[in-house]
């Protein structure tokens, strides 16, 4: 258990341990002198003295003794503050740091209410429902409140992978229920009655690591919690929310938008915090075979995990891919295995592994003996390892408030930390090396939830009608959207209206929506011995495991030999070939009549609306190591279409030639400034490159001028092109100078190429993108911009062939 966290006594944890160089000097003897070129920034976090105060007199006294026999006698003031307002019966988030002992501030209203209630006549008494977006995290709470043994506590979890013949148990008897949203919307919000006797008792709602809900998923979630209230309404139960988050902006914003409640913020982390070196280090320039190129940001931090790992340093790498994360794992390992060590030390974590991979790799971190991981995001929400001695990023995480919160998971023995931002080549990693301000003196980004979003709450409102009938009333819970919706699912035969309100038609409830966009997976299986190794998203398996394609799993290679879609299966034989594998695709795209459009002058036309993508994998690339392509080989997969939002923007050919972008160039201008534009969104918005899409074409048939389209990647959008169209001229200025900074001459990864184009990156112009990006900023920046109403457009049978980015 990790006594940083949530013990105020156990600043001492890590006395006793063997000396060894702090993190910093770890790194410090690998650059090659002072002014080594990759550290380009060196910042120093200082460290933070604690506050702490008495546990309040109301805790249960079984619960304050199994605290005191770990050395909990006192509070961090964030954890009080909270568990104060939760116990009073306000709605509250406590957001602060990774590693501030969060948890406290709701285990203590809520093993204090499920305590006392089980002394009461009837024995079952007050019931809690603890929410958590992963599994893991939820067992690491299962497993911190089993270790506090409060007599009158009976919790269990109770998920997809609990065992029929205890559910019932758990429903009838268990007053402290662990579970995720999935489960929620799944079983237990549509067979509310067998859980009536717990939900009339419900006392306390725990919403866990909440600033994970955003975009479609957070959407969704908060329309399921609009479904949990208006049943529990039904059986007069009014919890309270609890809701927890590492650094958010407008915490109790977003967690109001979640619940549909107003909800009181606590930020004030009492918590210590150790001394944190944070380093932006930059890969330097390598000779390959086809000349020099910046190495990898992969590469680079497989090179740091096997260094400071060496020198004692355990140390989490955080990469983007689940393919990055088995390469830099292997690359680590064998870099151990060179200097004489044990490359077993090493491992990798993700997504997609069995569950039982999993928790033996938690296992083996907390313990010590694994030294060094490389992992995805699955590690950044709040599961209970200690003793981590640096983190590695390899590559912008997507937005600032993963970077604090990866950065977070260092320093947890209570001793110096160290955070290691290893720059990609693209053009928001370069512009944060610019511009170190970005990551340490900026506010995190705005956390994006949609509860509005119509697509998604036709199929929560016929969710809701089998549930309980829909009346007008319930309009104070799910908005102004919910009549309209309404009106549109009875003309189509989804919902009935009867003069006392909206009623599911059929007995069987509607089938379920998933709550995640990865919900529905294709299973990788070896094909001589029929072993599942492990899964893939149905959306990314296009992309990542289409016939041919090379796939790493636990360090070992395969390459695909079959995907068939119809029955979810990926069939994949063991060996290397020597090279990597990277998808192709072409789009096209088609613009609905704008929802806000404004002409900014100069014939810039800038607007916002619903857009439809299609999308088709069409071949993929052969690479070796070096990067140097060896073959493209065509592939005949089934196309993709996504509705979605949009913002778009249209240029005057005329003004742009004045501007000194002459007609043939403007292809390569267009696509290189859309890429570029994708690849700096994530640092305004709570999204990164792979959540949104682009298409350029230098004349659309809609507009008949050259058109850029940045769009949501998820049906019915997600708010980051509509937040994207209220901050243009930030976003646009901001890529122009990102391109412009940039040293190459032609355009690198650093500015203009990207990693997901569908077009191979051409044709790109990186001086056309600049003046076309000056262009727009400029226009934008400019007073006096004049709206205008929606221009009507003949949507062709089919949209235009675009440059896909």
């Amino acid at each position: 258990m990790d006594r940083i966290k949530d013990n105020p006594a156990g600043q001492g944890a890590a006395a006793g341990q063997r000396a060894r160089p702090g993190p910093m000097a770890a790194l410090t003897s690998a650059l090659d002198g002072p002014r080594d070129p990759r550290l380009r920034h060196h910042q120093r976090v200082p460290a933070r003295v604690a506050r702490s105060v008495a546990l309040p007199a109301w805790v249960d006294p079984g619960l304050a003794m199994a605290l005191r026999g770990e050395g909990v006698d006192r509070l961090w003031t964030h954890q009080a503050q909270a568990a104060e307002a939760a116990w009073s019966g306000t709605h509250v988030v406590i957001a602060t740091g990774t590693a501030s002992g969060k948890s406290l501030g709701y285990l203590l209203p809520a093993l204090t209410a499920a305590a006392q209630g089980a002394h009461a006549p009837g024995g079952r008494g007050a019931t809690v429902l603890y929410l958590a977006p992963t599994k893991a995290l939820g067992a690491d709470q299962a497993a911190r409140i089993g270790a506090l043994a409060v007599p009158g506590v009976r919790h269990a979890t109770y998920d997809g992978d609990t065992p029929s013949d205890e559910r019932r148990w758990i429903r009838e008897h268990a007053n402290v229920v662990l579970t995720n949203p999935d489960l929620v919307h799944h079983s237990l919000l549509p067979r509310h009655e067998a859980w009536a006797p717990f939900l009339r008792a419900l006392r306390f709602v725990v919403i866990d690591e909440c600033h994970a809900y955003r975009g479609i998923f957070g959407s969704t979630v908060a329309l399921v919690l609009r479904r949990l209230r208006r049943v529990l309404a039904r059986y007069r139960a009014a919890p309270t929310f609890v809701l927890a988050s590492a650094t958010v902006a407008e915490p109790a914003e977003h967690a109001s938008t979640l619940i549909g409640m107003a909800v009181a913020p606590v930020t004030d982390d009492g918590s210590p915090r150790a001394g944190l070196d944070f380093v932006l280090w930059e890969p330097p320039v390598v000779e390959t075979g086809g000349g020099q190129r910046r190495r990898s940001a992969a590469a680079e931090s497989a090179g740091l995990l096997a260094s400071l790992t060496g020198a004692g340093v355990q140390t989490l790498t955080f990469v983007r891919s689940r393919a990055g994360v088995e390469s830099v794992a292997a690359a680590a390992g064998r870099a151990i295995a060179v200097a004489g060590g044990d490359a077993g030390t090493i491992a990798a974590y993700r997504g997609g592994y069995l569950p039982e991979e999993r928790r033996e790799l938690e296992a083996r971190l907390r313990s010590g003996s694994l030294r060094g991981l490389a992992a995805t995001n699955a590690l950044e929400l709040g599961i209970d390892i200690h003793g981590l001695d640096a983190v590695v990023m390899a590559g912008w995480p997507g937005r600032l408030a993963s970077v604090w919160q990866q950065a977070g998971r260092a320093g947890r023995r209570g001793g110096d930390a160290l955070a290691v931002l290893v720059a990609n080549d693209d053009p928001l990693d370069a512009y944060v090396l610019d511009h170190p301000e970005v990551v340490f003196d900026a506010p995190v980004e705005r956390t994006i939830v949609n509860p509005d979003n119509q697509r998604l709450l036709a199929g929560q409102l016929c969710a809701a009608a089998f549930e309980r009938p829909i009346t007008e009333a319930d309009e104070a819970i799910f908005g102004p959207s919910m009549e309209p919706v309404l009106r549109d699912l009875v003309a189509a035969g989804s919902l009935r209206r009867r003069p006392t309100g909206w009623f599911w038609p059929l007995d069987t409830p509607p089938e379920p929506a998933s709550l995640r966009a990865g919900d529905k997976v294709v299973a990788i299986v070896e094909e001589r011995s029929g072993r599942v190794i492990g899964t893939v998203d149905r959306s990314s398996a296009l992309l990542q495991v289409h016939p041919g394609a090379v796939h790493l799993h636990q360090g070992t290679t395969y390459v695909v030999t079959d995907l068939d879609l119809d029955d979810a299966v990926a069939k994949v034989v063991r060996g290397d070939p020597g090279w990597s594998t990277i998808a192709q695709s072409r789009a096209a795209f088609e613009l609905a009549e704008p929802r806000s459009a404004a002409e900014r002058g100069d014939g810039l036309r800038w607007a916002l609306g619903e857009v439809i993508v299609r999308s088709q994998v069409v071949s993929f690339q052969r690479r070796l190591p070096t990067g140097e392509v060896i073959g493209q080989h065509p592939l005949s997969l089934p196309a993709q279409e996504l509705r979605t939002e949009g913002v778009w923007w249209t240029m005057d050919p005329q003004a742009l030639a004045r501007a000194g972008i002459a007609p043939e160039a403007l292809p390569g201008a267009a696509h290189a400034a859309e890429h570029a534009a994708i690849g700096m969104l994530p640092l305004f918005a709570a999204c990164d490159r792979w959540d949104i899409g682009g298409v350029s074409t230098a004349e659309h048939p809609q507009t008949g001028l050259p058109t850029i389209l940045i769009y949501d990647g998820f049906p019915g959008g997600a708010g980051y092109a509509a937040y994207a169209h209220t901050i243009g001229d930030e976003w646009l200025t901001a890529t122009r100078e990102a391109v412009g900074r940039c040293d190459c001459a032609t355009g690198c990864p650093r500015c203009v190429m990207s990693p997901k184009c569908g077009n191979g990156n051409n044709p790109l112009d990186k001086h056309g993108a600049v003046r076309l990006l000056e262009f727009c900023a400029a226009r934008l920046r400019a007073p006096g911009s004049r709206a205008t109403g929606s221009r009507a457009t003949t949507m062709p049978a089919d949209g235009q062939v675009g440059i896909a980015g």
